[in-house]
């Protein structure tokens, strides 16, 4: 089987926004009637080379482009969350593309405008909160590994204070946060976590400032909600701070702090969906137009990323037991009774949330030393 690559640059003032076509010389015979596999559309907020967020979804979308033979896929990188988002998706619509993966949070109102104007076009955004008859969404549950990483981290760290460089204070980013904290507390109730915002998901100046100013409170342990990692990751390696990564398994950077990390394996999903779009059999799948389907450690779309060297024997052991509790469904970071950085009671004990109620989420808990708004 052959592939052609093609590189072309859409004409939309994108900067570095780029579209790569994959095409395969034949299809499967076995294909529904006979017809093509499609053509997908894939949006990211930064390059996919970023190791993190934005390359963990481009390698999601490349299994995806070696799973189905003459599929076609194209992608767009650096697409702002403004109208010009829209621009890259009614772009790659006039190339073909019946189905569209925005998957960066703001990328959830244009995505929403162009499923108005083209209701023969289905789209599947990354995280969102809205859904609409043609625009559907799908999320993993991070939190999860969060809460193993934050057991590492309070299992390592001598000083008892942790550090996270965060992006916005949205509701995905508080979850994570708070859940590695609980992560913490359940083996060191000493920890503590200290949170820097960067209002931005890439922004390398604002990364290493945010670092050093931790690493200058004697922070010995950083996590992150960032979408680029490489910059927190090496800067904390550089103080002698030990990481906890996210989004993309960039312990390559780091080789004396790295302890572990929560990592996406989004090509499966992608996969599933684009088998559902194919044979239009949505109503028997647990996503699709109109829904938000929510994955997680259990099916594999997120996972433990590999233990570094800063991670002992015992801590490997208790993240890996506690691991296996969680994938059994005899463990839960948001489990109560669990109160906030006030004191307020927010889940009652023996109460667990459920994906919708962990979606409103607007509070840090208590631990966790920062400003939630």
């Amino acid at each position: 089987m052959r592939r052609s690559i093609l590189t072309i640059f859409l004409p939309v003032a994108v900067a570095a926004a780029v579209v790569a076509v994959a095409a395969c010389g034949s299809t499967e015979e076995s294909r529904s009637g006979g017809d093509a596999a499609p053509t997908v559309g894939f949006l990211y907020v930064g390059p996919t080379n970023d190791l993190g967020f934005n390359e963990a979804a481009h390698q999601g979308a490349m299994q995806l482009k070696r799973t189905i033979p003459g599929i076609k896929i194209l992608e767009a990188e650096n697409v702002p969350e403004t109208a010009q988002a829209a621009q890259v998706m009614n772009s790659m619509i006039d190339r073909g593309a019946k189905l569209l993966f925005p998957t960066s949070f703001g990328h959830l109102e244009p995505a929403l405008g162009v499923a108005r104007q083209h209701p023969d076009v289905t789209i599947m955004h990354l995280g969102g909160l809205k859904q609409s008859k043609n625009l559907g969404a799908y999320a993993a549950n991070a939190t999860q590994a969060q809460f193993l990483g934050g057991m590492a981290a309070g299992m390592a760290t001598n000083s008892n204070k942790l550090g996270y460089v965060v992006a916005f204070p949205i509701s995905p980013t508080l979850q994570l946060v708070d859940a590695f904290e609980l992560g913490a507390r359940a083996v060191n109730p000493k920890a503590t976590t200290r949170v820097i915002f960067t209002n931005n998901w890439c922004d390398p100046g604002k990364q290493v400032e945010a670092v050093n100013a931790l690493a200058d409170q004697k922070v010995d342990v950083i996590s992150q909600h960032q979408d680029c990692t490489e910059t927190v990751i090496k800067a904390a390696e550089k103080r002698g701070v030990m990481s906890v990564g996210f989004n993309f398994d960039a312990s390559q950077v780091a080789r004396k702090g790295w302890l572990t990390g929560s990592v996406w394996n989004w090509g499966p999903l992608y996969t599933k969906i684009v088998r559902t779009y194919e044979t239009n059999s949505w109503k028997r799948a647990p996503f699709g137009p109109g829904r938000r389907y929510v994955a997680s450690m259990k099916d594999g779309t997120v996972q433990l990323a590999p233990f570094g060297p800063a991670a002992t024997p015992d801590i490997r052991q208790r993240v890996r037991q506690a691991q296996q509790q969680i994938l059994a469904g005899k463990l839960d970071p948001f489990t109560g009774p669990i109160t906030d950085q006030s004191g307020k009671v927010r889940v009652p004990k023996g109460h667990t949330l459920t994906p919708a109620e962990a979606d409103q989420i607007n509070y840090f808990v208590t631990g966790v030393i920062g400003n939630s708004r």
